[in-house]
């Protein structure tokens, strides 16, 4: 009996570099449930994602609520099942596609802080764009919806994230100066509290892995797109 696949609608491009790894592991996942020849339905919407780092650092999240929006009307139109969101910081524009989009959107948060507390973490480290880190609408549903307690690197450490994510890790950069960087960040947060620390970028996983932190770190590309997997499945 065949599997019956729902089609995902991935909005991507935010950086290709990371939906290029949510379509390996997301194909990666399928076939190994399914078997040798099998892959994922799914649709891609593929920003370029100059535009949108250029209104993401002039404060327009209007303008890319509306491009969200017109991205999950687009992916819906050609067939899809439910959206993801191949990025964290454009979560901020979940709510708007939430209230546009008559399809389900698996929202990145959910099953990282699930892992977490499967886990048995309850103080954790967020490492993540300025906008991820500063903002409230990933910490928020972390702590109010999850009951995480959340803790952000100091300025120094925020600006050094966000800029090695900017300028070196969406083009595809890999630089053992910044390796070492994101380990002394990460020796910080757990010099604080923290038992496990979030990947909330889904580029950072191009740069450290286990071998870079004393504690467990959770790469919310992978957890997002295994989940992905999951709901296609269901």
């Amino acid at each position: 009996m065949t599997t019956r696949l729902k089609t995902l609608g991935l909005i991507g491009g935010m950086s290709w570099e990371s939906s290029a790894e949510y379509y390996r592991i997301i194909n990666q996942g399928v076939r190994d449930r399914l078997g040798p020849t099998a892959s994922a339905r799914l649709v891609l919407w593929s920003f370029d994602f100059s535009e949108i780092a250029a209104l993401q650092a002039a404060g327009d999240w209007d303008e890319i609520d509306r491009q969200m929006v017109d991205a999950a009307s687009r992916l819906e139109a050609a067939g899809a099942d439910l959206l993801v969101i191949c990025t964290n910081s454009v979560h901020k524009s979940a709510p708007a596609i939430e209230a546009a989009s008559t399809l389900p959107l698996l929202h990145i948060v959910d099953p990282c802080a699930r892992a977490l507390k499967a886990d048995g973490h309850a103080k954790v480290g967020l490492l993540g764009t300025a906008f991820t880190m500063e903002q409230s609408f990933y910490r928020a549903r972390l702590e109010e919806q999850h009951g995480l307690e959340v803790l952000i690197p100091g300025d120094e450490d925020r600006a050094e994230v966000h800029r090695v994510i900017y300028e070196e890790l969406v083009t595809g950069r890999i630089e053992p100066a910044s390796r070492e960087a994101y380990r002394a960040v990460i020796a910080r947060l757990v010099e604080r509290g923290a038992t496990a620390v979030i990947l909330g970028c889904t580029e950072i996983m191009l740069l450290v892995g286990p071998d870079d932190s004393p504690v467990p770190l959770y790469d919310t590309t992978r957890l997002h797109a295994e989940a992905a997997v999951k709901a296609a499945l269901a």
